[in-house]
């Protein structure tokens, strides 16, 4: 049996990030995520680089034969559990996955998930491959009908959906949870806030149920405007985050 802290708890991080043209989108963020996620668990990457790293990549993504798409990149915790083995050696390997990318519903629907975020958590804020939570948060919200859902922190503040970051439009001001509550630091959403005026905040849940439009970010989604939440429909406004995706 594989006695590896990957295999035995799910250590891990990963990214999954775009590609346009065979090019990598926003690899420089996503690679300095990767590298201060590995830091904050505990995962040594000293025998990877960002060049070579992004080499290997780019030669898995030609051979694809996809022009525009996604690409999952794993970084796991192979050295043996300290409970289960007796050695002691640090190591770590990579894993990727490749697909296109999955067009999102035209009439997207929101939900509020039943699961809470742990803000204090060791792993708020981390793209860790222990994502049962999330995916469990998000089977609940489809077994409802609903396409994501929207979980709240401890505190009650929105923090991003089950499997993206999430942004509203009220009295003509955009707004995201600051990473305090919890959020992950997606590359998409710090995209969009480097060309789109937007203000952090830590906001309730009534915030988006008086919002005038809401919108989800992530590498595999875009950035996508919800048009149903919990059964309110949103009107169509056009908003300059909408030129943000595909990049040009």
């Amino acid at each position: 049996m594989d006695s590896s802290n990957a295999a035995l708890y799910g250590k891990g991080i990963f990214s999954t990030i775009a590609f346009f043209g065979a090019e990598l989108f926003l690899w420089n963020k996503h690679w300095h995520r990767l590298t201060n996620n590995a830091n904050g668990v505990g995962i040594d990457l000293s025998e990877y680089n960002q060049t070579s790293t992004k080499e290997l990549l780019s030669q898995i993504i030609a051979s694809s034969g996809l022009a525009h798409g996604k690409v999952r990149l794993t970084f796991h915790d192979e050295s043996p559990s300290p409970i289960w083995s007796s050695e002691n050696q640090a190591k770590t390997s990579l894993s990727t996955l490749i697909a296109e990318n999955r067009p999102a519903p035209a009439n997207f629907k929101l939900s509020v998930s039943a699961h809470p975020v742990n803000s204090r958590s060791p792993l708020a804020g981390v793209k860790s491959s222990n994502y049962l939570e999330q995916i469990l948060s998000l089977d609940e919200a489809k077994g409802r009908g609903f396409h994501e859902a929207i979980r709240v922190n401890e505190r009650g503040h929105v923090t991003s959906g089950c499997m993206s970051n999430i942004l509203w439009l009220k009295n003509d001001r955009l707004y995201t949870p600051t990473l305090a509550t919890g959020c992950l630091a997606g590359t998409t959403r710090e995209y969009v806030l480097e060309n789109i005026e937007c203000e952090e905040v830590e906001a309730e849940i009534g915030e988006l149920v008086s919002a005038e439009a809401i919108y989800l970010t992530s590498a595999g989604l875009g950035i996508v405007r919800v048009a149903e939440f919990d059964g309110r429909e949103l009107p169509d406004i056009k908003h300059p985050i909408q030129t943000l995706w595909p990049p040009s």
